[in-house]
């Protein structure tokens, strides 16, 4: 018997190899050469494609052209599928891929028919942009090609690589206005109802201005004055959580060459948005001439797109934060307005075709909300939504430069920061702004629509120089009080994270690329301290049954720290007040498919003055006082803790509750591949509303910081590997360094492989 017991066990380890030895046959297959050579038709010159030590593309090319075309090589060897998932997202095509399971969001993303608008921009750029797309299109098919085999992902789904197509880099552009700006239009649709259900006093309550201002001329708008809404009466039911919506958003700051040692302005640039594998960017340098001068630019692609998105061509450096100026409007609808429906075909696996029907109108595409009809009208569906223009920052020599392209690029609205090497430093709204002049958080009327709408706005605001030499943005208002009437507020970030990046940029007279990161990890926890400080009052009534959550409250390190038990009560027990001050009205929205997800980052105003007043209709029915409410919040946060991560207070430390898990989107259907394809486990070390932005799949995408003309001491560090694919060296390179808060170079390092492709006559 123990024979056979021991030939089983020996027969499971041999299969468990051999299947293991499979698995890694065929994933090798798909591996791409990253040296040899080759020939094409699609370049005039030859075209070199090395990687470094970090697999960072370093593209040699003579002519920008070639250059897109050896980016495009770049990306389909390493992130095609990634690729193929941006282009399939925005075009609501997902369904192809994976069945039924796609159709819902394909529905939800053909609403705005971006396939369509794609094809009609294509043939409306000039030509060198249609030649500029169409060089790396062809790139992204000729080194899809060389790798020969497809990647797991297709194997696994049975579906077909399908070639890119020029029109695909745009959908990609438009999959960042999906990531970027749907928060915009999901809050007005939940202000519209909010003010259906209750009042417009219950808007303005909800959405009244945070004493977190941190405008750039100082100004702050007028404090609320209507007073607190008497709250319908509240039925009974179990208290439900409130998502909050992501905020799809990122610091930057400046600074003028008046406080550096180099003299050259410096830029720090980290993009928050939500984590998977591989990480969304793409570590880039471009070598190419232009005019008969030597262009190199460094820094961040979007596979999918020929530009750098974020970097330095070392006589300027730049980077975004989301704009969240107000871009789109619901229109309300009567009788007299002409809507029509067209079919939209969703295409199954095996040949299946599934029909979706969609109203339009010559506002934009229709919405029910409460059972009446609303038009989108939404930047993003406009002929100025996206473009190529983003390329001119290339050729940029100086910040006023960077300045006057800033009006016709064609991206989701962000805010440009951007230096020079002669120490210069400024900020302007960059990308997509209808020109309309009366923006709306509520429902517009169809009599009131503007034919400004079709057109993009050229007259924007800009900061240059400032007498402080200092500039910071944080999806917050950024624009004056004057200003934001006329742009609007598409969902602004509370403010707290861009003030404290304002202060700490106060607290020094000279910056070093080493200060600039140390304020990218900065976790001090200073937006929450007024909630640790009414948490340890409400403790402290009973000091015998709370002793050791006040014990963890009075040694909280006052930051996320990682070792922080005190931070993890503080920041669960404000989610629990918000849930149980709010439970009602959540419910009452959810019965109109409606939710303050969207709008819950506004509540915080609305909050404290709840608190501090105490208003009878705002008590939840499960509670007879507003001291039992309180106290109520609490007993729910430690029994949610206690649920979630056991009875051992020492196991609710932040760096656990709140530990970074970035996953491949295949990991969770396939557990066994889980540890091959996710990125390693790393402890929570950030929040919202400081700096260091993290949550479980989410935080600073990249980090970036540069003086241009001072490149050697630049940084870029970013949470993953270039290569999607499991098995390449390049798949977690650089992963640990960024965990690790460690300077990774922006420049590329020794050069490892080299492809060279010559032209095929």
């Amino acid at each position: 018997m123990f024979k056979l017991i021991k030939w089983l066990l020996l027969l499971t380890v041999i299969l468990g190899l051999a299947s293991t030895a499979v698995v890694y046959g065929v994933l090798s297959l798909s591996l791409p050469a990253l040296d040899g050579s080759g020939r094409s038709n699609a370049v005039v010159e030859p075209v070199k494609i090395s990687r470094d030590v970090l697999g960072q593309a370093v593209i040699n090319a003579n002519s920008r052209n070639d250059a897109a075309y050896g980016l495009g090589y770049a990306h389909g060897q390493d992130r095609f599928f990634q690729m193929d998932l941006l282009r399939r997202n925005a075009a609501g095509e997902l369904s192809e891929l994976f069945g039924q399971a796609a159709l819902g969001l394909d529905k939800k993303m053909r609403f705005h028919q971006l396939r369509k608008r794609s094809q009609m921009i294509l043939q409306t750029l000039p030509e060198a942009d249609r030649q500029l797309l169409k060089r790396y299109a062809q790139g992204v098919n000729e080194g899809l090609a060389q790798v020969g085999y497809s990647s797991f992902e297709y194997l696994l789904t049975g579906a077909t690589q399908k070639p890119w197509q020029s029109e695909d880099s745009l959908l990609v552009i438009f999959s960042m206005y999906l990531d970027l700006q749907s928060a915009t239009f999901e809050r007005d649709q939940a202000l519209i109802q909010i003010e259906q259900a209750y009042t417009k006093q219950m808007v303005d309550f909800l959405t009244q201005p945070s004493k977190y201002q941190a405008a750039l001329n100082g100004s702050r708008l007028a404090p609320y004055s209507g007073g607190i809404p008497t709250l319908p009466t509240q039925t009974q039911h179990t208290v439900k959580s409130i998502e909050a919506n992501q905020e799809r958003g990122s610091n930057n700051w400046a600074v003028t060459g008046t406080l550096t040692k180099t003299g050259a302005g410096m830029v720090s640039d980290d993009m928050h948005l939500s984590m998977a594998v591989p990480v969304i960017w793409y570590r880039t340098q471009l070598n190419y001439m232009q005019n008969g001068a030597p262009t190199q630019v460094t820094g961040v692609s979007l596979p999918g797109a020929p530009a750098i998105v974020v970097g330095t061509n070392n006589n300027i450096a730049w980077g975004f934060t989301n704009g969240y100026l107000d871009t789109a409007d619901w229109i309300a609808l009567n009788d007299e307005r002409k809507t029509w429906q067209v079919d939209e075909l969703i295409a199954l696996p095996d040949g299946e075709v599934e029909n979706y029907s969609l109203i339009l109108s010559e506002y934009g595409p229709v919405k029910y909300i409460n059972k009446k009809p609303y038009a989108l009208s939404w930047a993003a569906h406009q002929s100025y939504a996206v473009n190529m223009q983003l390329v001119k920052l290339e050729q940029a020599k100086t910040v006023d430069d960077a300045l006057a392209v800033a009006s016709d690029v064609g991206i989701p609205v962000q805010n440009l920061m951007v230096v020079d090497s002669q120490g210069s430093a400024a900020w302007k709204n960059i990308g997509g702004i209808p020109a309309r002049k009366t923006p709306s958080e509520l429902g517009v009327n169809s009599d009131d629509y503007s034919v400004l709408w079709q057109q993009n706005e050229l007259q924007r605001p800009f900061v240059k120089n400032p007498q402080s030499g200092r500039l910071w943005t944080g999806n917050s208002r950024v624009v004056s009080a004057e200003d934001n009437a006329r742009f609007g507020n598409g969902g602004y970030a509370l403010g707290a994270r861009s003030s404290q990046i304002r202060d700490r940029l106060f607290e020094k007279q000279t910056f070093a690329e080493s200060d600039f990161y140390a304020l990218q990890l900065d976790n001090q926890a200073r937006f929450l301290m007024p909630w640790h400080a009414l948490l340890l009052k409400q403790l402290k009534t009973d000091t015998t049954k709370n002793q050791q959550y006040i014990t963890a409250l009075e040694n909280w390190q006052q930051c996320a720290c990682s070792t922080s038990t005190g931070y993890t009560l503080v920041k669960r027990y404000r989610d629990e007040v918000i849930n149980i001050l709010f439970s009602n009205m959540e419910d009452e929205l959810n019965k109109q498919q409606g939710t303050l997800k969207y709008v819950k980052r506004d509540l915080e105003p609305a909050v404290w003055q709840l608190i501090n007043n105490k208003p009878n209709t705002w008590i939840n029915p499960q509670f007879k006082s507003w001291d039992a409410q309180l106290h109520g919040a609490f007993s729910q946060t430690i029994t949610k803790l206690t649920e979630q991560f056991g009875n051992n207070v020492q196991s609710w430390q932040w760096g656990k509750v709140n530990e970074l898990v970035i996953e491949h989107p295949f990991a969770k259907q396939m557990p066994l591949l889980a540890k091959l394809l996710n990125m390693p486990t790393a402890t929570g070390f950030g929040d919202s509303y400081m700096p260091a932005v993290q949550g479980r799949s989410f935080g600073a995408s990249q980090r970036f910081i540069a003086q241009p003309g001072h490149l050697e001491h630049a940084i870029m560090a970013i949470p993953g590997g270039q290569s999607g694919h499991p098995l390449s060296e390049f798949y977690r390179a650089g992963f640990s360094d960024y965990v690790e808060g460690k300077h990774t170079p922006l420049l590329p390092q020794e050069l490892i492989h080299q492809i060279v492709i010559e032209p095929a006559q």
